[in-house]
Order: structure tokens, then C-alpha cells, then sequence
């Protein structure tokens, strides 16, 4: 296992595992323009370490995020905000490059704004049974850039995300569970060690075939079903040649798990 901190963000490695840790818990891990930037740097390094096969973002404190730090982050959202040099984008939206590997999100306390469409981007999430939700921009005076205006109503039905989106109202964990952005809801004590067993049963797959699986569902959103359709064959193709898929055929006649390289 190892460990650090940088700025706003902790990273820590446990096996294939990166935990990335929201750390500015004095503000209930609101998001400053140091805090963005580091997280964007978080994410790069987790895309670029080939040992990690999962992120796991949580947060340290009582609280998930209150969202955005208006008060510092408008000037320079105002001017244009750039992912920094060696990042990658949380929200994918922004113009940076997004991970190709799974992200696992577990909320608790309050997940307000862009903490929202950090989970709305990521690929499962799970929240503590004590957690509120708020899309509140629209109470600000702005409205939701950070992806809500593009997903939720894919995942919720266009009602149902507008109910939410255009009143700024909060909803508790529940709500967020039906509305079908959160797959499980826990008890908070067993909200880190239920995402941490999830992100070990993916890092335990053929980590080219979930990246492959990602890549496919991700281009059927974004591009369409026909799209994804025609890259298939030759996806699978590459996949068959793999010392990966030789393991798991392997693996599947010995009848023991597969022992995946990611190669």
C-alpha cells in the first residue's frame, strides 16, 4: 500500500486499487481552483499508473462536497478554466482527456452541484444512507456546466431531472437511488468497505476487456449504437489475441479464476 497527499486531493494505492480522497474537510471539501486542479491531476495519475485498475474517489470529513467555492472559482471560470497539464477530466466536459478505466464514486453527507455530476461521469456509485443531494445552481443565479444538463435526464428521464435541475431543491439518498444515478445506498459505516469490495471484483477482471467494455458502452452514449456497433468485431478481434483471453479460457476449462496481466 502507499500513500500521499498533494494539495487538495490524497491518492492511495491499495493493490490495483487508487483511492482518490476530496481533503478539505474544513470546508466540507468544497471545490476551490486548487482543489479542481489537483483533482484533474489525481485522475491523470491513476490513468497513467498501469498497476491501477480501479479509482475509488470518497472524501475525508463528514461531508462528500458542498460543491463548488463560487466565491473563488467564478473569476477564472468566468476566463475560461483549462484542465491543467497532465490531467484528466473528472466530469468530462471540460476538454480534457477522460480515464479509460473505471471510476467508483461513494458519497455521503452533503453531495451538492458538480459532486453530483462527478457521480452522474463516473461509472458506479454508491452513497451513505445520510447523504443529501442538490443541484442547486439555478438558486446562484448560473445554471449546471459540469455535466448535469447532459446526463441526468439520460439516466432519470427528462421529469424527473427537471423536477431536480430547475429548482434547485434537495433530495436525499433515496430519491437519488430511484432516479437511478446511485446503485447502492449502505449504512455509513459500511460505505468505504461495500465500494472497496465492488472496486476489487472489477480489478479482478481482465482489465483490457473492462477497459474495452467502457470503451464501447461510453461510444454508444456519446456517438450512438451504430457507431459502437462497427467497432465490435474489430475490438473483439484485437481482444482474441490477448495473453488475457488465453488466460481466461484457460482459467474457465481448469475451473479456477483468471490470474489477468492486462495484456
Amino acid at each position: 500500500m502507499t500513500q500521499s497527499t498533494s494539495g487538495r486531493v490524497s491518492r492511495e494505492k491499495r493493490g490495483q486499487i487508487m483511492l482518490i480522497g476530496l481533503d478539505r474537510a474544513s470546508k466540507r471539501n468544497a471545490f476551490d481552483m486548487p482543489m479542481l486542479d489537483d483533482m484533474c491531476l489525481a485522475y491523470g495519475e491513476f490513468e497513467r499508473d498501469s498497476e491501477a485498475r480501479v479509482a475509488l474517489v470518497f472524501a475525508h470529513g463528514e461531508h462528500f462536497t458542498a460543491g463548488l467555492d463560487l466565491a473563488n472559482v467564478a473569476a477564472q471560470f468566468a476566463a475560461g478554466w483549462k484542465i491543467p497539464e497532465g490531467g484528466c477530466d473528472p466530469w468530462g466536459v471540460f476538454g480534457g482527456p477522460r480515464v479509460s478505466k473505471p471510476v467508483i464514486v461513494a458519497a455521503q453527507g452533503y453531495c451538492y452541484t458538480i459532486g453530483i455530476e462527478l457521480m452522474l461521469a463516473s461509472d458506479i456509485n454508491l452513497c451513505a444512507s445520510n447523504t443529501r443531494f442538490a443541484q442547486m445552481e439555478v438558486q446562484r443565479g448560473i445554471f449546471p456546466f459540469g455535466g448535469a444538463t447532459l446526463r441526468m435526464h439520460q439516466t432519470a428521464g427528462w421529469g424527473n431531472a427537471m423536477r431536480w435541475l430547475l429548482t434547485g431543491d434537495e433530495f436525499d439518498a433515496h430519491e437519488a437511488y430511484r432516479l437511478g444515478f446511485i446503485q447502492q445506498v449502505v449504512a455509513s459505516e459500511e460505505l468505504l468497505p461495500k465500494a472497496l469490495l465492488l472496486a476489487e471484483r472489477i480489478a479482478a477482471q481482465a482489465p483490457l476487456g473492462v477497459q474495452a467494455t467502457l470503451a464501447s458502452a461510453r461510444q454508444a452514449v456519446v456517438e450512438g449504437p451504430a457507431a459502437a456497433a462497427a467497432n465490435l468485431h474489430p475490438t473483439v478481434t484485437k481482444l482474441m489475441a490477448s495473453e488475457d483471453a488465453q488466460e481466461g479460457v484457460k482459467a474457465m476449462l481448469e475451473r479456477r479464476p483468471g490470474d489477468f496481466k492486462g495484456r
